[in-house]
Protein backbone atom coordinates (compact mmCIF):
# COMPACT_ATOMS: atom_id res chain seq x y z
CA UNK A 1 0.00 0.00 0.00
CA UNK A 2 0.89 3.27 -0.89
CA UNK A 3 1.12 5.63 2.03
CA UNK A 4 2.53 9.14 3.40
CA UNK A 5 3.57 9.93 6.78
CA UNK A 6 3.65 13.27 8.83
CA UNK A 7 5.81 13.78 12.39
CA UNK A 8 7.66 15.80 14.47
CA UNK A 9 11.27 15.80 15.58
CA UNK A 10 11.50 15.24 19.96
CA UNK A 11 12.82 18.67 20.78
CA UNK A 12 9.78 19.95 18.35
CA UNK A 13 11.50 22.12 15.71
CA UNK A 14 11.70 19.70 13.16
CA UNK A 15 8.76 18.61 11.03
CA UNK A 16 8.70 16.06 8.49
CA UNK A 17 6.64 13.88 5.89
CA UNK A 18 8.08 10.87 3.92
CA UNK A 19 5.79 8.77 1.08
CA UNK A 20 5.63 5.48 -0.51
CA UNK A 21 4.39 6.10 -4.01
CA UNK A 22 5.53 2.90 -6.43
CA UNK A 23 1.64 1.82 -7.17
CA UNK A 24 1.01 5.81 -7.65
CA UNK A 25 3.75 6.17 -10.43
CA UNK A 26 3.21 2.04 -11.82
CA UNK A 27 -1.01 3.39 -12.15
CA UNK A 28 0.69 6.55 -14.30
CA UNK A 29 3.31 4.89 -16.29
CA UNK A 30 0.02 2.77 -17.44
CA UNK A 31 -1.87 5.59 -17.95
CA UNK A 32 0.05 7.54 -20.02
CA UNK A 33 2.49 4.82 -21.38
CA UNK A 34 5.34 6.54 -19.90
CA UNK A 35 9.30 5.79 -21.32
CA UNK A 36 11.70 5.67 -18.27
CA UNK A 37 12.74 9.05 -18.24
CA UNK A 38 9.03 10.53 -18.25
CA UNK A 39 8.07 8.16 -15.59
CA UNK A 40 11.00 9.27 -13.26
CA UNK A 41 10.13 13.02 -13.52
CA UNK A 42 6.43 12.36 -13.68
CA UNK A 43 6.75 10.28 -10.71
CA UNK A 44 8.90 12.43 -8.31
CA UNK A 45 6.49 15.21 -8.91
CA UNK A 46 3.28 12.86 -7.76
CA UNK A 47 5.89 11.63 -4.84
CA UNK A 48 6.14 15.69 -4.32
CA UNK A 49 2.01 16.00 -4.20
CA UNK A 50 2.17 12.84 -2.14
CA UNK A 51 4.32 15.07 0.47
CA UNK A 52 2.07 18.01 0.29
CA UNK A 53 -1.37 16.21 0.54
CA UNK A 54 -0.77 15.91 4.64
CA UNK A 55 -0.25 19.82 4.67
CA UNK A 56 -3.97 20.23 3.41
CA UNK A 57 -6.01 21.21 6.44
CA UNK A 58 -9.54 21.41 4.59
CA UNK A 59 -10.97 18.17 2.08
CA UNK A 60 -12.20 21.16 -0.88
CA UNK A 61 -8.32 22.10 -0.52
CA UNK A 62 -5.89 21.29 -3.91
CA UNK A 63 -2.55 21.69 -4.18
CA UNK A 64 -1.63 21.73 -7.97
CA UNK A 65 2.00 21.41 -9.01
CA UNK A 66 3.44 22.84 -12.24
CA UNK A 67 6.90 22.38 -13.40
CA UNK A 68 7.66 24.28 -16.59
CA UNK A 69 10.79 23.50 -18.50
CA UNK A 70 12.28 23.96 -22.00
CA UNK A 71 13.25 20.63 -22.25
CA UNK A 72 11.83 17.86 -24.39
CA UNK A 73 9.32 16.65 -21.48
CA UNK A 74 7.51 19.96 -21.66
CA UNK A 75 5.21 20.65 -19.05
CA UNK A 76 4.74 17.90 -15.88
CA UNK A 77 1.08 18.81 -13.86
CA UNK A 78 0.88 16.96 -10.50
CA UNK A 79 -2.27 17.60 -8.49
CA UNK A 80 -3.48 16.30 -5.25
CA UNK A 81 -6.78 17.09 -2.90
CA UNK A 82 -7.02 16.77 0.98
CA UNK A 83 -8.10 12.87 0.66
CA UNK A 84 -4.84 12.29 -1.08
CA UNK A 85 -6.39 11.39 -4.01
CA UNK A 86 -3.26 12.41 -6.43
CA UNK A 87 -3.16 12.81 -10.54
CA UNK A 88 -1.06 14.10 -12.69
CA UNK A 89 0.35 13.84 -16.64
CA UNK A 90 3.75 14.96 -18.56
CA UNK A 91 3.08 16.76 -21.92
CA UNK A 92 5.59 14.04 -23.64
CA UNK A 93 5.50 10.89 -22.13
CA UNK A 94 7.60 9.18 -25.02
CA UNK A 95 10.79 10.76 -24.60
CA UNK A 96 14.21 8.97 -25.40
CA UNK A 97 17.57 10.82 -24.67
CA UNK A 98 20.81 9.41 -23.78
CA UNK A 99 21.66 8.64 -20.06
CA UNK A 100 23.96 10.19 -18.27
CA UNK A 101 28.38 9.17 -17.70
CA UNK A 102 26.79 7.31 -14.51
CA UNK A 103 24.19 5.70 -16.53
CA UNK A 104 21.62 6.73 -14.89
CA UNK A 105 18.17 8.71 -16.43
CA UNK A 106 18.78 12.06 -17.50
CA UNK A 107 15.40 14.10 -15.68
CA UNK A 108 17.62 17.41 -15.60
CA UNK A 109 18.12 16.91 -19.08
CA UNK A 110 14.60 16.18 -19.99
CA UNK A 111 13.33 18.91 -17.75
CA UNK A 112 15.66 21.51 -19.02
CA UNK A 113 15.71 24.73 -17.34
CA UNK A 114 12.55 27.26 -16.48
CA UNK A 115 9.90 27.42 -13.46
CA UNK A 116 7.84 25.62 -11.33
CA UNK A 117 4.93 26.59 -9.84
CA UNK A 118 2.93 25.50 -6.22
CA UNK A 119 -0.85 26.30 -6.17
CA UNK A 120 -2.64 26.42 -3.23
CA UNK A 121 -6.96 26.54 -3.68
CA UNK A 122 -8.96 26.80 -0.80
CA UNK A 123 -12.52 26.67 -2.48
CA UNK A 124 -12.70 30.16 -2.32
CA UNK A 125 -12.04 31.80 -5.75
CA UNK A 126 -8.52 33.40 -4.83
CA UNK A 127 -5.95 30.84 -5.31
CA UNK A 128 -2.58 31.24 -3.75
CA UNK A 129 0.60 30.52 -6.13
CA UNK A 130 3.95 30.55 -5.34
CA UNK A 131 6.65 30.49 -8.33
CA UNK A 132 10.62 29.78 -8.23
CA UNK A 133 12.80 29.22 -10.88
CA UNK A 134 13.95 25.40 -11.71
CA UNK A 135 17.30 24.99 -10.40
CA UNK A 136 18.99 21.84 -11.31
CA UNK A 137 16.00 19.71 -13.26
CA UNK A 138 16.32 16.79 -11.06
CA UNK A 139 13.42 18.26 -8.99
CA UNK A 140 14.03 17.63 -5.54
CA UNK A 141 16.64 20.12 -5.40
CA UNK A 142 14.19 22.34 -7.43
CA UNK A 143 11.35 22.00 -4.80
CA UNK A 144 14.04 22.59 -2.09
CA UNK A 145 14.44 25.72 -3.33
CA UNK A 146 11.23 27.15 -3.69
CA UNK A 147 10.16 26.02 -0.16
CA UNK A 148 12.97 28.14 0.82
CA UNK A 149 12.78 30.86 -1.37
CA UNK A 150 9.43 31.06 -2.34
CA UNK A 151 7.59 30.15 1.27
CA UNK A 152 10.38 31.38 3.42
CA UNK A 153 10.67 27.54 4.89
CA UNK A 154 14.19 26.26 4.96
CA UNK A 155 13.45 22.38 3.70
CA UNK A 156 15.00 19.36 2.46
CA UNK A 157 13.39 17.30 -0.17
CA UNK A 158 14.41 13.70 -1.44
CA UNK A 159 12.79 12.38 -4.21
CA UNK A 160 13.40 9.09 -6.21
CA UNK A 161 11.76 6.46 -8.84
CA UNK A 162 13.58 3.30 -9.63
CA UNK A 163 12.90 2.34 -13.43
CA UNK A 164 12.98 -0.50 -15.47
CA UNK A 165 11.83 -0.10 -18.75
CA UNK A 166 8.04 -0.16 -17.64
CA UNK A 167 8.26 -1.61 -14.44
CA UNK A 168 8.47 0.94 -11.47
CA UNK A 169 10.52 -1.03 -9.18
CA UNK A 170 10.38 1.68 -6.14
CA UNK A 171 9.04 5.42 -5.57
CA UNK A 172 8.91 7.77 -3.00
CA UNK A 173 10.53 10.52 -0.77
CA UNK A 174 11.03 13.10 1.82
CA UNK A 175 10.78 16.43 2.87
CA UNK A 176 11.99 17.90 6.22
CA UNK A 177 11.22 21.59 7.33
CA UNK A 178 12.90 23.47 9.99
CA UNK A 179 10.56 25.37 12.41
CA UNK A 180 11.03 28.43 13.70
CA UNK A 181 13.58 29.45 16.36
CA UNK A 182 15.68 26.17 15.19
CA UNK A 183 19.28 26.01 17.34
CA UNK A 184 21.93 25.83 14.68
CA UNK A 185 23.09 22.63 16.64
CA UNK A 186 19.51 21.32 15.01
CA UNK A 187 20.54 21.85 11.23
CA UNK A 188 23.73 21.01 11.80
CA UNK A 189 22.23 17.59 12.70
CA UNK A 190 20.28 17.37 9.97
CA UNK A 191 22.50 18.35 7.68
CA UNK A 192 24.92 15.47 8.82
CA UNK A 193 22.18 12.63 8.52
CA UNK A 194 20.98 14.39 5.38
CA UNK A 195 24.24 13.81 3.82
CA UNK A 196 24.16 10.42 4.42
CA UNK A 197 21.82 9.54 2.40
CA UNK A 198 22.66 9.39 -0.90
CA UNK A 199 20.01 7.32 -3.05
CA UNK A 200 16.19 7.25 -1.88
CA UNK A 201 15.61 4.56 -4.53
CA UNK A 202 18.78 2.28 -2.82
CA UNK A 203 16.95 2.44 0.42
CA UNK A 204 13.42 1.78 -0.48
CA UNK A 205 14.39 -1.13 -2.63
CA UNK A 206 15.55 -2.40 0.77
CA UNK A 207 12.10 -2.41 2.20
CA UNK A 208 12.68 0.85 4.58
CA UNK A 209 9.57 2.75 5.51
CA UNK A 210 8.46 5.99 5.52
CA UNK A 211 8.79 6.07 9.31
CA UNK A 212 11.67 4.27 9.12
CA UNK A 213 13.90 7.24 6.13
CA UNK A 214 12.35 9.66 8.49
CA UNK A 215 14.06 8.47 11.43
CA UNK A 216 17.25 7.98 9.70
CA UNK A 217 17.17 11.97 9.54
CA UNK A 218 15.31 13.04 12.51
CA UNK A 219 16.57 10.97 15.27
CA UNK A 220 14.90 7.49 16.48
CA UNK A 221 12.19 9.45 18.91
CA UNK A 222 10.82 11.06 15.77
CA UNK A 223 7.04 11.80 17.07
CA UNK A 224 4.42 10.20 14.01
CA UNK A 225 1.29 12.17 13.61
CA UNK A 226 -0.39 10.73 10.93
CA UNK A 227 -0.32 8.42 7.90
CA UNK A 228 -2.77 8.52 5.33
CA UNK A 229 -3.02 6.01 2.33
CA UNK A 230 -2.14 7.39 -1.31
CA UNK A 231 -3.52 6.85 -4.14
CA UNK A 232 -4.56 7.80 -7.91
CA UNK A 233 -7.85 9.64 -8.34
CA UNK A 234 -9.16 12.07 -11.09
CA UNK A 235 -12.22 13.96 -10.89
CA UNK A 236 -13.06 13.66 -14.57
CA UNK A 237 -16.44 12.01 -15.47
CA UNK A 238 -18.97 11.96 -18.02
CA UNK A 239 -21.08 14.32 -16.62
CA UNK A 240 -17.86 16.80 -16.48
CA UNK A 241 -17.18 16.12 -20.30
CA UNK A 242 -20.80 16.43 -21.41
CA UNK A 243 -21.11 19.81 -19.47
CA UNK A 244 -18.10 20.75 -21.31
CA UNK A 245 -19.39 20.12 -24.67
CA UNK A 246 -22.66 22.02 -23.83
CA UNK A 247 -20.23 25.13 -22.78
CA UNK A 248 -19.24 25.24 -26.85
CA UNK A 249 -22.60 26.21 -27.76
CA UNK A 250 -25.05 24.94 -30.24
CA UNK A 251 -22.60 26.30 -33.71
CA UNK A 252 -19.61 24.81 -32.86
CA UNK A 253 -21.53 21.20 -31.19
CA UNK A 254 -23.55 21.40 -35.43
CA UNK A 255 -19.77 21.97 -37.05
CA UNK A 256 -18.90 18.76 -35.09
CA UNK A 257 -22.25 16.50 -35.93
CA UNK A 258 -21.65 18.05 -39.60
CA UNK A 259 -18.14 17.27 -40.23
CA UNK A 260 -17.33 14.42 -37.92
CA UNK A 261 -20.10 13.12 -36.74
CA UNK A 262 -18.77 11.96 -32.70
CA UNK A 263 -16.60 13.32 -30.08
CA UNK A 264 -13.50 11.78 -28.27
CA UNK A 265 -12.72 13.81 -25.26
CA UNK A 266 -9.49 12.78 -23.72
CA UNK A 267 -8.86 13.54 -20.35
CA UNK A 268 -4.57 14.85 -19.69
CA UNK A 269 -4.35 13.77 -16.27
CA UNK A 270 -5.95 10.06 -16.50
CA UNK A 271 -6.20 9.62 -20.37
CA UNK A 272 -9.26 8.37 -20.31
CA UNK A 273 -11.64 8.89 -23.21
CA UNK A 274 -14.96 9.67 -23.66
CA UNK A 275 -17.21 9.24 -26.64
CA UNK A 276 -20.42 10.89 -27.77
CA UNK A 277 -21.82 9.33 -31.07
CA UNK A 278 -23.60 11.35 -33.19
CA UNK A 279 -27.17 10.72 -31.47
CA UNK A 280 -26.02 11.74 -27.87
CA UNK A 281 -24.64 15.18 -29.83
CA UNK A 282 -27.73 15.64 -30.97
CA UNK A 283 -29.33 15.24 -27.74
CA UNK A 284 -26.71 17.79 -26.39
CA UNK A 285 -27.67 20.77 -28.91
CA UNK A 286 -31.31 19.73 -28.48
CA UNK A 287 -31.26 20.57 -24.75
CA UNK A 288 -29.68 24.25 -25.29
CA UNK A 289 -33.09 25.40 -26.71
Amino acid sequence: MDYTTRAISADGYVRGFAALTTNLVQELQKRHFTFPVASAALGRTVTMASLLSLTIKDKKERITIQVEGDGPLGRIVAETDGESNIRGYVDNPDVLIPLKENGKLDVSGAVGQGSLYITRDLGLGNPYQGASPIVSGELAEDFTYYFTSSEQTPSSVGLGVLVNRDKILVAGGYMVQLLPNAPESVIDMLEARISKITSITDLLAKDITPEQLLQQIMGDDTRFLEKKETRFGCTCSRDKVKNMLVSLGEKELTAIVDEVGEAEVVCHFCNEKYQFNKEELLEIIGSLD
